[in-house]
């Protein structure tokens, strides 16, 4: 994919959502892990919402989860996204218990199923940000 094409909207790189895509700029999937009581967090957040601590650490994630839930967009709200329609913004639950907002490609979005399992990919979209999303992963 060439980079200089990418139309579509970017995070943006600011606070600790920075510190998240540098992690996946890296090809790391990475979530808080908090260092007072071990809860994982996602989205990204100075404070623990389950002791208060202030103390954390990026911790790696397998990268492994399911699908939670998903919403299917068949008239897109913005034209940058007239190519990709009908898409499905996907909420995947990891093994570690976080939960993120995502695509899950390689399936059409009529396909999709709750509990279906996923594992993360990483798309370089441009040269400064790598977005994680999921495909299908195969049952052992």
């Amino acid at each position: 994919m060439e980079t200089a094409k990418y139309k579509r909207l970017l995070p943006p790189m600011r606070g600790l959502a920075r510190d998240f895509y540098s992690y996946c700029k890296k090809h790391e999937l990475r979530f808080q892990k908090c260092s007072g009581c071990g809860a994982w967090r996602h989205v990204p957040r100075e404070m623990c919402p389950d002791c208060g601590s202030f103390d954390y650490q990026w911790a790696k994630s397998a990268g492994k989860g399911k699908v939670f839930s998903w919403s299917t967009t068949t008239q897109p709200m913005l034209p940058q996204f007239a190519d990709a329609v009908p898409y499905a913004t996907v909420i995947v639950e990891l093994d570690e218990g976080v939960r993120m907002a995502t695509w899950v490609v390689d399936i059409p979005p009529d396909q999709l199923q709750i509990g279906m399992p996923v594992e993360v990919l990483f798309d370089d979209v441009t040269e400064d940000v790598t977005l994680a999303k999921f495909r299908p992963r195969k049952q052992a």
